[in-house]
């Protein structure tokens, strides 16, 4: 039975809205509270990583981490398209680490998103360590079954010439980020999650990792089917590449919990679009669960194998 945030099941929670509706003001009144409350306790679960267990789960008859953002009527209509079906994850997948860097994860797992950004103005604050732990355990089983780990992360010229829009776009851009005790670069993988030599970075100036990059002709030399796609910002790069993906032909998987993002609408909302449109949408411990099932190839092609 499908059950609201509370914990009461849907029908009953359906009735007791049906019922404040008919009741007077202070009713409706009681109401508004009800849906901030809501809110409130959605947004304490992101921060302590509870949503993501109980909601990003992939599954029809399970709740997701969006559901509290569509009104029946969206349900309705996203039922008749067709898009909402699950895809297979393929027989070859590579992992895609897309911007985890000092810029968007900041330097400091407990330092709060706010403060983090007057720092670092890209930062994502907190959050961004909890999916780095996710993805550690992603990339992790991804070198044991030899399925390729690709990162990517920014690179521009010292005097910005090149970032094109960007430079009306965020007022931000053109900061000089204020060194850090350790002078950490912006578009440096953060340490715990640094690259081995078999991984493959690769280097790039727009969203996604494919825009500009040789990230298509390198899945293809690996003999790759699929992408699973983890990073930051869900709603801006992490997006961007499952559209790419999915437009050069490979079949796509975001993680719920190894994606984040500034808001926890965008977030939501940019995983929704994905799971419509182009591909899958499940957590870590499924991914690995797939990922584990695989055999090594017998003739890597992978860099030092």
């Amino acid at each position: 039975m499908f059950r609201s945030l509370a914990g009461e099941p849907r029908h009953s929670a359906l009735r007791s809205r049906r019922k404040i509706r008919r009741s007077d003001t202070g009713g409706r009144a009681a109401a508004l509270d009800r849906r901030t409350a809501g809110r409130c306790f959605l947004a304490a679960c992101r921060r302590t990583g509870q949503a993501t267990a109980a909601h990003a789960r992939h599954g029809r008859n399970r709740a997701m981490i969006w559901d509290p953002f569509l009104s029946p009527d969206d349900r309705k209509r996203i039922e008749q398209t067709g898009l909402t079906g699950p895809t297979g994850l393929g027989a070859r997948p590579a992992l895609i680490v897309i911007d985890v860097s000092w810029g968007f994860a900041g330097d400091r797992p407990d330092e709060d998103i706010l403060d983090s950004i007057r720092r670092w103005p890209n930062s994502c604050g907190a959050e961004s360590w909890q999916a780095i732990e996710k993805i550690m355990a992603l990339c992790e089983t991804a070198r044991t079954r030899g399925i390729p780990v690709i990162y990517s992360t920014g690179r521009a010229r010292e005097d910005a010439w090149d970032i094109g829009s960007w430079a009306w776009k965020n007022s931000r851009t053109r900061e000089q980020v204020p060194a850090s005790p350790q002078d950490k670069d912006a578009n440096e993988i953060v340490a715990p999650l640094a690259p081995t030599p078999s991984d493959i970075m690769v280097y790039k100036r727009k969203p996604s990792a494919f825009f500009g990059a040789p990230t298509a002709t390198h899945l293809r030399r690996l003999g790759c089917d699929s992408v699973i796609l983890t990073g930051t910002t869900t709603s801006g790069c992490v997006r961007a590449s499952a559209v790419d993906a999915f437009s050069h032909g490979f079949q796509v998987a975001a993680i719920t919990d190894g994606c984040f993002d500034r808001a926890q609408a965008s977030h939501a909302l940019a995983l929704f679009d994905i799971a419509m449109r182009y591909g899958a949408v499940i957590d870590a411990e499924a991914a690995i669960g797939h990922m584990s099932k695989m055999e090594p190839p017998a003739n890597s092609t992978l860099p030092n194998a």
